[in-house]
């Protein structure tokens, strides 16, 4: 068992944004279409989850003293039937009535007096089965919780239990974001390692005079940038927006070819990514054209990865992303200006310190008093409407105690005053689009799915714009 360690500043930060109307839960499902071995499964999590990563069997204590974070300590009375569960899906075991048990999970807290995670085998889905998996965002981020979750599967059916998993991180170049160097502040100032940073840069402005320049530059940037975050207007109130409410409805799409998504992105010298937030986007206008409502822009919270893909996540896991806004160009028609909207607004995220800073405010908040840390997390989430996350994972398929996975769905959760999460998933040479939305303001989620299949479809019937393609010319499409 480990010794206490307390919380990192970031990792106290999501634990703290626990509400009952906004539970701070990555949750997972992975679907099979043949039956899972509980028993195998069993001693596949006690080997490769609960003794590889400590903090599947800690728990978190707060401190008594004002402004420390929190601390991870061994649970004295862990026991793996506390947090992995067998369970029959009730009849007629289908899509929907996964669907209806995954947003009840996901309305259901984690018990704070035992390490923050918990896992279903469902069995009867489909005449196959699915596990659910469901962990605190305090342990780690997505892109580490989907290596973990994936470190549980073997490359091939017959990988002995004892054996190591499928170790190799999720990395797809169509999908990746390019990689970030390390913040030489963490962000901004307000961050924890500020003080010994600044002590780093005062040793380099002695020796190298002119360094007090770029850091003074550095510094007034990335001030600048954590004000344009603070002071972003908050989207209105809307079909898909308002007052949280507790209970979730969650769809997904059918999977879909990811090299009909890569052909789209190459047509128009854009991204997978940029692909499937046009896709998004015109779903998500049709849907609020469809209700009455006025169309505009609308943003979402984009998780920024600052953990190099290629490298395996530590053992104490831990969050290392930050948080951007992305306006989605759900009030443009036609199907090309959106995706061309789409990839401009990426291109400038990728090139802004957006990311790492919002990574240093994440920080700060984790160290502040419960009243301003919520005051804080109400500001930032408030100006957005969604959630949207891309994690790629492996292009082979994988097996879990010996049989092979089918579809996998990571879900982020929502912050603040945000009611939807959108995720896409690739995995084996298709790619799944998951919505799990505030059932208090969005009752029929399949409707909005089935536009984004749609819109794919149209989009994949444009003709190659000359970027794209090389040649003279320009794409057109029909405005909506």
């Amino acid at each position: 068992m480990s010794a206490s360690r307390r919380l990192s500043a970031a990792d106290a930060a999501w634990l703290r944004m626990d509400r009952p109307t906004n539970l701070m839960v990555i949750n997972s499902v992975l679907l099979f279409a043949e039956p899972v071995d509980w028993r195998r499964l069993k001693r596949i999590v006690q080997r490769r989850l609960i003794e590889r990563y400590p903090r599947f069997r800690e728990r978190t204590v707060e401190s008594r003293l004002p402004l420390l974070t929190p601390s991870w300590e061994p649970d004295p009375d862990f026991a793996l039937d506390h947090h992995l569960h067998h369970l029959a899906l009730p009849d007629p075991g289908d899509t929907r009535a996964l669907q209806e048990l995954l947003g009840e999970l996901a309305a259901m807290p984690l018990d704070r007096a035992r390490p923050l995670w918990s896992m279903y085998l469902l069995d009867g889905f489909q005449g196959g089965s699915a596990v659910i998996a469901r962990m605190h965002h305090c342990i780690a981020d997505g892109i580490a919780l989907a290596q973990v979750l994936l470190s549980l599967t073997d490359s091939h059916p017959g990988a002995p239990i004892d054996s190591t998993g499928h170790t190799a991180a999720p990395s797809s170049p169509a999908t990746r974001w390019p990689a970030i160097a390390q913040p030489f502040l963490a962000g901004v100032s307000l961050s924890r390692r500020a003080v010994e940073t600044v002590a780093e840069q005062g040793l380099a402005i002695a020796t190298r005079p002119g360094h007090a320049v770029e850091l003074a530059g550095a510094l007034a940037n990335d001030a600048a940038t954590a004000l344009r975050l603070l002071l972003t207007p908050a989207d209105a109130a809307s079909a898909i927006k308002g007052a949280p409410g507790v209970t979730r409805h969650v769809a997904w799409t059918a999977p879909l070819p990811l090299q009909l998504v890569r052909q789209i992105a190459h047509d128009h010298d854009a991204t997978v990514n940029d692909v499937l937030l046009a896709a998004v986007s015109g779903a998500l206008r049709r849907y609020l054209q469809r209700r009455g409502g006025a169309v505009g822009e609308i943003q979402a919270l984009v998780p920024f990865n600052l953990r190099p893909l290629d490298e395996p996540v530590p053992r104490e896991l831990g969050n290392r992303f930050g948080l951007v806004y992305l306006p989605l160009p759900v009030g443009t028609s036609g199907g090309y200006r959106r995706l061309l909207a789409v990839h401009r607004r990426m291109d400038a995220i990728k090139r802004s310190r957006s990311g790492p800073v919002s990574y240093g405010l994440l920080s700060a908040v984790g160290m502040t008093p419960t009243r301003i840390e919520r005051w804080i997390v109400d500001t930032l989430t408030g100006k957005s409407t969604a959630v949207m996350t891309n994690v790629p994972g492996p292009q082979k398929p994988v097996y879990l105690a010996g049989v092979p996975v089918r579809s996998v769905l990571v879900w982020a959760p929502t912050s603040g005053r945000v009611g939807m999460s959108v995720s896409v998933f690739s995995y084996h040479g298709e790619v799944t689009v998951g919505l799990m939305v505030d059932s208090a303001h969005v009752q029929d989620p399949e409707t909005i799915v089935v536009q984004i299949e749609r819109e794919l479809r149209a989009l994949a019937k444009l003709k190659p714009s000359a970027r794209g393609a090389g040649r003279d010319g320009r794409a057109r499409a029909a405005s909506r």
